[in-house]
């Protein structure tokens, strides 16, 4: 009886599986400066729950916490620091959800381009017959972008998108950003607590007490939970851009070890180069070279032992990858 993995390789290697003139040309590239946007009904209702969440712990913490405190230098304060991390929150959202995470060419494994690779002995291409793409190295398939990503991480709902090779940077500082605010709103709620347990309750909010004390609860709520998520994230995303190791290839050691390049390399290209304050800044993108149209492209071809390995953990893991084939240069 055969394994599922050995079962798709005997389909992906029919003939008409393999032939790349079956692909359709690549579509032209659309304009300079073209948005990028998934329209997935699940990503845009996290996306419109996500900016909801901020905007309401933002009237919470103007309307109900700053603006009926006496105390103008801490209302100052405190409301410059925590609209300037609310901001820079949404504009790192806004960033990993609208920019490209390093999408590969869309149906360019025609039969000319493989050919123009010029393929030598024991060099192999590998396509993925979802896109109809050939797939470069560290590469892997999103079901939901109906692409391949480099570098892919993993699908987050919340921005909407892949993380990827040139959207990373954006989602670390959206988990950074979303875990300050939280842990300084849930600071601001402690003392804000106490402020009116000193004094009367109807003097230190414009709300009545009830009120005052639901929004407050479930603001303490929400910073709560998304302060563990964002902290977990942001420590995930920060400890695989040191390792240079995706989500996606930690699932697949085992299986497919790799060389590892320097940490501080694999930083500084995420970043966008030396250590500066740009690194914080959701404005400023990663450091990204021209990328070659072969680029990575061509690989030595694997014995079919570690083939069959590396099929079983793509179809296995949870990002609905691979499901992709070997173009042998005959």
């Amino acid at each position: 009886m055969l394994l599922p993995a050995h079962h798709s390789r005997d389909i992906e290697r029919k003939p008409e599986y393999l032939q790349p003139e079956k692909c359709a040309p690549p579509a032209r590239p659309g304009p300079a400066g073209t948005m990028w946007f998934i329209r997935d009904g699940c990503g845009i209702a996290c996306a419109i729950v996500t900016w909801f969440l901020v905007l309401y712990a933002e009237f919470v913490v103007v309307f109900v916490m700053l603006i009926p405190s006496r105390d103008y230098v801490y209302s100052v304060i405190n409301g410059v620091v925590f609209n300037l991390l609310a901001f820079l929150a949404l504009a790192s959202h806004c960033r990993a959800m609208l920019t490209d995470p390093g999408a590969v060419p869309k149906g360019n494994a025609t039969k000319e381009f493989i050919e123009s690779l010029q393929l030598k002995p024991g060099q192999v291409v590998y396509k993925c017959p979802k896109c109809c793409s050939i797939k470069p190295d560290r590469a892997h398939h999103c079901s939901v972008c109906k692409r391949c990503i480099r570098k892919m991480d993993h699908h987050c709902p919340w921005v909407n998108n892949c993380v990827g090779e040139s959207n990373q940077k954006y989602f670390v500082l959206f988990t950074m950003y979303i875990a300050l605010i939280s842990l300084h709103a849930l600071v601001m709620v402690g003392f804000h607590f106490l402020h009116c347990f000193e004094e009367d309750w109807t003097k230190c909010s414009s709300f009545s007490p009830p009120t005052t004390v639901i929004l407050l609860i479930l603001l303490c709520f929400e910073g709560l939970l998304f302060l563990i998520f964002t902290s977990v994230m942001f420590g995930t995303q920060v400890h695989s851009i040191c390792t240079d190791e995706t989500g996606i290839e930690r699932l697949q050691r085992e299986s497919r070890p790799r060389e590892h390049r320097r940490s501080w390399r694999s930083v500084k290209e995420t970043f966008g180069g030396d250590f500066s304050l740009n690194w914080c800044n959701p404005f400023s993108g990663p450091w990204q070279p021209e990328i070659p149209v072969d680029k990575d492209l061509v690989r030595q071809e694997s014995s079919p032992s570690d083939t069959d390995v590396t099929d079983t953990t793509e179809h296995s893991e949870g990002t609905k990858d691979e499901d992709s084939v070997e173009v042998t240069d005959e």
